[in-house]
């Protein structure tokens, strides 16, 4: 017999604030160190341990595509120097995931940004059809956070789906979502024979055959790709090579069925990489990724969709607050290993770099609330191209300065002088569309 239990909360109002930004990943991170700079009172919303989502939390091996910004650039930089035990001379996208946590974590202070750590956003505050603020449960308690502005940059879009905000989930025919992965890292592995296929197009020929096709026999299913990417430490290497489809990263059955599977899985690969990879016959496991790597989900309806053709086109909008984006198609498999059918990696052609529309920021319907990151509205196509980490510092970049804008005039954020937006960023040292 199904109960629903009724309850009335008294919670207490634990802050009052310009912006809040819910969810600590690239996206949300910009766009608080954004506002901070901007002279905005800001309080960062992160239900994890620490700042940077999947580039620190899950493990993520290096910053993809040719994408540019300022923002992105200072990140790359400060995160790249290396220290004593590292390679000298290695490629700056690389990641040292505890190293863009302290990195992170000093340039949010040098913003004065109010952290809370261990804080899962559970609703948002609605008054008058506006989202004004949000709840939160923690240790803490259950608390209220009130603000004139909330940027969700949870990946799923929670705040918005929570406040009503219309959404579709994966792909177009039938809701299939790219499937999710847990990242580890390996030891032990000899450089100067180890091979680094990067794609799932790289099928670099082995003793054994092509690496690609005996990942595809001898893996388990739904695991079979072969990823291996160099790190910024002698013999470590990054693997992103579990694999779990038919998988809802807002559901936590299937997240925790997920993190089940993924790391069954992880075993039988580095038996594989032992047995069939030159360089990794002495590799062995030593860290594994504290945060699912979850790559879709929601699609909110925006007041625009960004599609394939806006990124093949390298369109520029008028109402650009992202700008010089720039990636492939990276649909992985929707229902095995690999490369999807729909995804375009070494066949990827585009026009040129492409811009960001605040309008796919603006979840229909919704007032207040500003969309940030991978759940912004565009189609399966066009999310697989924006949905990575570089991209996702842009989009938050320019959410949080049309924020502040919005914020300094009492503007609502419909309403809010784009001109001014865009004048705003490119003080900040972003590219003009």
């Amino acid at each position: 017999m199904n109960y629903t239990i009724t309850e009335t909360l008294s919670t207490p109002l634990a802050g009052s604030y310009d912006i809040i930004v819910a969810g600590a990943g690239p996206a949300g991170f910009a766009a608080a160190i954004t506002a901070g700079r901007l002279g905005a009172r800001v309080l960062l919303l992160e239900q994890g341990h620490a700042v940077g989502g999947i580039a620190t939390s899950g493990f993520m091996s290096h910053w993809t595509g040719d994408t540019e910004g300022p923002l992105y650039d200072e990140i790359l930089e400060r995160s790249s120097q290396p220290e004593p035990e590292e390679f000298y001379g290695t490629s700056r996208h690389l990641i040292n995931p505890d190293k863009v946590k302290l990195v992170m974590l000093e340039m949010l202070q040098e913003a004065g940004v109010e952290l809370r750590l261990y804080s899962f956003v559970a609703a948002p505050l609605i008054e008058d059809g506006t989202v004004c603020g949000v709840i939160t449960e923690s240790k803490s308690g259950r608390e209220a956070w009130r603000s004139k502005v909330v940027i969700d940059a949870t990946g799923d879009g929670d705040v918005a789906a929570r406040a009503g905000a219309p959404f579709k989930v994966g792909r177009e025919q039938d809701g299939g979502m790219q499937p999710v992965t847990v990242m580890f890292r390996i030891a032990g592995v000899d450089y100067e024979r180890a091979i680094f296929p990067g794609s799932f197009e790289t099928n670099t020929a082995v003793p054994g055959g092509l690496v690609q096709d005996l990942g595809h026999t001898h893996l388990p299913h739904p695991a079979g790709h072969v990823l291996l990417y160099p790190s910024s430490l002698p013999g470590i290497v990054t693997v992103n090579m579990t694999n779990q489809t038919g998988i809802d990263g807002t559901s936590t059955a299937d997240l925790t069925a997920a993190e089940l599977a993924c790391r069954r899985q992880i075993k039988p690969i580095i038996e594989f990489l032992r047995s069939f990879v030159p360089g990794y016959e002495k590799s062995y496991l030593i860290g594994t990724a504290s945060l699912m790597g979850v790559r879709e989900t929601r699609h909110f309806v925006g007041d625009y969709t960004i599609t394939g053709e806006d990124i093949v086109e390298g369109r520029t909008f008028d109402d650009w607050i992202a700008t010089r984006c720039s990636f492939d198609f990276d649909i992985h498999n929707v229902e095995g290993a690999g490369l999807d059918k729909d995804g375009a990696q070494r066949y990827f052609r585009a026009k040129g770099k492409y811009t960001i529309p605040y309008r796919a920021l603006l979840p229909q319907g919704i007032e207040g609330l500003l969309l940030a990151g991978r759940s912004i509205s565009g189609t399966h196509k066009a999310h697989s191209s924006f949905r990575v980490m570089p991209i996702c510092v842009n989009i938050g970049q320019g959410a949080a300065t049309a924020a502040v804008v919005a914020m300094r005039h009492e503007t609502p954020l419909r309403e809010v002088n784009i001109g001014e937006v865009q004048q705003l960023l490119i003080e900040q040292g972003v590219t003009a569309g």
